[in-house]
């Protein structure tokens, strides 16, 4: 049994535009640098093996909240292929049947040259389960992206990413879940940092 926990990097400038950053390496801006430096991990986060994205957004965050981490390539964002650099407004206008066609796709929503969620969630999971365990139970931490996070979330409620998801997550929060026989579960959503 692994238990992971979830943090998201900070604001950058593309959040702000609300365009789709997925690989494009965008560093935090400094909102985001102020809202990672007021998290207070609590001690038990603070002691246990941490792992980030190899993104700078994402190693950026890691170091404002004063972890020793490692990068890990798994945790990388989703790849949005052709829709990066877009905002969700501008892919809906440029073609809006193709739009409406991939939305339908929920967890297997796949823009041309990218990754679905489910994909992501496979990703992820594979490497978890990789993971060298040496105890029972262990715990880690890791700092990633929105995509990653409701990847694991939909995985974990069986949420088909169609329809508002059954909890509302708050991003500026840690999200515990618990990995075990290739399964997901939810132990903690939105804890306050």
């Amino acid at each position: 049994m692994i238990h992971v926990y979830f943090i998201r990097h900070g604001q950058t400038q593309w959040n702000c535009e609300k365009r789709l950053q997925g690989r494009t390496d965008i560093p935090l801006n400094d909102v985001g640098k102020t809202q990672i430096s007021a998290y207070q991990l609590p001690e038990h986060l603070l002691t246990m093996p941490w792992f980030n994205s190899p993104l700078l957004r994402a190693q950026q965050t890691a170091e404002l909240l004063g972890v020793n981490s490692q990068v890990e390539v798994a945790l990388i964002e989703m790849n949005w292929g052709d829709w990066e650099g877009n905002t969700l407004q501008q892919l809906s206008s440029q073609d809006p049947i193709d739009f409406a066609k991939q939305e339908a796709l929920g967890l297997d929503l796949r823009p041309a040259g990218g990754e679905s969620p489910r994909l992501v969630a496979e990703r992820v999971s594979d490497w978890v389960e990789a993971l060298d365990i040496t105890k029972v139970e262990q715990r880690i931490g890791c700092v990633s992206h929105k995509g990653i996070i409701r990847a694991i979330y939909a995985c974990a409620t069986n949420w088909n990413m169609l329809g508002k998801p059954p909890h509302k997550l708050d991003y500026h929060c840690a999200q515990h879940f618990c990995f075990e026989g290739g399964r997901w579960s939810i132990v903690e959503l939105n804890i306050p940092l």
